[in-house]
């Protein structure tokens, strides 16, 4: 489905990305893990057209998303909820669901999203920036759903919620993936990763160092420690 073969980036003289390679397919669900300032933001944004690679390919469906501008990459089918949310405070649940949708509403789409995200129905009239941010996270990722895509792409989804929002949005990410999404995220919380992701990639210094299952990161964990600086 997504594939990213010896993709570089550079931002300015830094050399951020030095030949990425790793592969999502269909219906899977990938943990990419790092330090902090290893690249993962980057490699995200990258598969995004948010950062320009300077080498590499980046395939989606068969397709060089290197000829997509950044607007375009949603509508092939890719849905991305980056570090920080990204909704528009000023506009009500219903105005952010709804943003990116050519056209009339879809209420069908509307229905399936409030199954997953029921507090989303209760607020539907209010201000997207007076919501909490467990619930602005579960906005995030239900504005995405209503582009119906194949893959999504999440950036810290539980940085910085209770633990009560946690377990609900971790709930509802494996649903989605169940459903035959296909996921790809970064996150901070090493068993919230493994919980959800049966594969892991670990990134240290711009390039992939492992890729194996989630099992065996749990019955190693010297790598762990080693590239995450964590013990499990």
């Amino acid at each position: 489905m997504l594939s990213l073969s010896n993709v570089h980036v550079h931002i300015g003289k830094l050399h951020i990305l030095q030949g990425v390679d790793f592969d999502v397919g269909t219906g899977e669900a990938i943990a990419l893990l790092g330090r902090n300032g290893v690249g993962k933001t980057t490699t995200l944004r990258a598969i995004m057209g948010l950062a320009r690679k300077s080498a590499g390919a980046i395939v989606f469906d068969g397709k060089d998303l290197a000829r997509c501008a950044p607007h375009e990459v949603p509508r092939r089918g890719i849905g991305y909820v980056p570090q920080g949310r990204g909704i528009f405070p000023n506009l009500t649940v219903l105005e952010n669901l709804n943003i990116g949708l050519p056209g009339r509403r879809d209420a069908l789409r509307e229905e399936y999203v409030f199954g997953c995200f029921l507090r989303l129905k209760e607020r539907l009239r209010q201000s997207g920036g007076t919501l909490s941010g467990g619930e602005q996270q579960m906005l995030a990722i239900a504005r995405c759903l209503m582009m119906r895509p194949r893959l999504i792409i999440l950036d810290e989804p539980t940085e910085g919620i209770m633990p009560r929002l946690v377990s609900q949005i971790r709930r509802e990410i494996r649903r989605i993936n169940e459903s035959g999404v296909s996921i790809l995220l970064v996150e901070q919380n090493l068993e919230t990763a493994l919980r959800l992701c049966p594969r892991v990639l670990l990134m240290e210094k711009g390039t992939i160092v492992f890729s194996g299952a989630a099992q065996e990161l749990r019955s190693q964990p010297q790598i762990a420690h080693r590239y995450l600086g964590v013990s499990k």
